[in-house]
């Protein structure tokens, strides 16, 4: 399947879940995404000033189906559970102070679900956090540009020529990582090196591990790249191509 923005606009809210391609095990109880990569953000990669800037912007919901793609289906009930901060009886509540609810949501920039699950230890001074779980986008909207890149605590971000803050644009199977010699350094080079090459302008995602500049590979094999600077501009990576 050739990966083209036009083909693959997940990105109006408007019109719904567009060319979400669904992979499905009944014999398993398997749903999920063939296609979006699904990301699991632990409450310890939430502490970043661009992730709670994405979390503000999300807008609570009730559950559909595709929440339920998000959760293993013995726990699709819990996202109906209201929180024990809610309701100290609810299905989800340990012990009336404890919770292992699910909250949904959705991203109103790109249409895409969100299920944030809590765990909150029994009684005061325990545990008590948030953890996330979601589909990155397959491209940016259709009519935004690509002006910066952004990572810290694992997570990546694309912000647009509008300062609209996404998740960075990831295929299944095509993971990004940083910091070492391997396919996720090597896939988030050739996206960047797509991006740079293109002034920003084709943002689907999937690009061919060949296409992955020298230069830029070697940043995101760095160390560098795992403890300096978190933040490219389009230009910063285009000088990239040019060194």
């Amino acid at each position: 399947m050739t990966l083209k923005a036009v083909d693959l606009n997940l990105t109006d809210p408007e019109k719904g879940y567009l060319n979400f391609v669904l992979y499905t095990e009944a014999r398993l109880g398997i749903a999920s995404s063939s296609l979006n990569k699904e990301l699991s953000i632990e409450a310890s990669q939430t502490v970043t000033p661009h992730f709670q800037e994405w979390l503000s912007r999300l807008e609570r919901c009730e559950p559909n189906a595709m929440h339920c793609t998000l959760v293993e289906p013995t726990k699709i009930p819990a996202l109906f559970h209201p929180c024990v901060t809610e309701d100290k009886d609810s299905p989800s509540a340990v012990s009336g102070s404890g919770c292992l609810c699910r909250r949904t949501f959705y991203d109103p920039a790109f249409g895409l679900p969100v299920v944030a699950k809590h765990f909150k230890h029994v009684g005061t001074g325990g545990t008590d956090e948030w953890s996330y779980q979601t589909y990155a986008p397959i491209a940016l909207r259709p009519d935004d540009t690509f002006e910066r890149f952004i990572t810290g605590r694992a997570l990546f971000w694309a912000r647009t020529d509008k300062g609209i803050l996404s998740i960075l644009p990831q295929r299944e199977a095509h993971g990004y990582n940083i910091g070492y010699n391997g396919g996720g350094p090597h896939a988030l080079a050739a996206y960047l090196t797509q991006l740079a090459r293109s002034d920003g302008t084709t943002t689907a995602a999937g690009a061919s591990y060949e296409v992955a500049y020298p230069t830029i590979r070697e940043w995101t094999q760095s160390k560098a790249a795992e403890r300096g600077k978190n933040e490219l501009t389009l230009r910063d990576l285009q000088a990239m191509l040019e060194s």
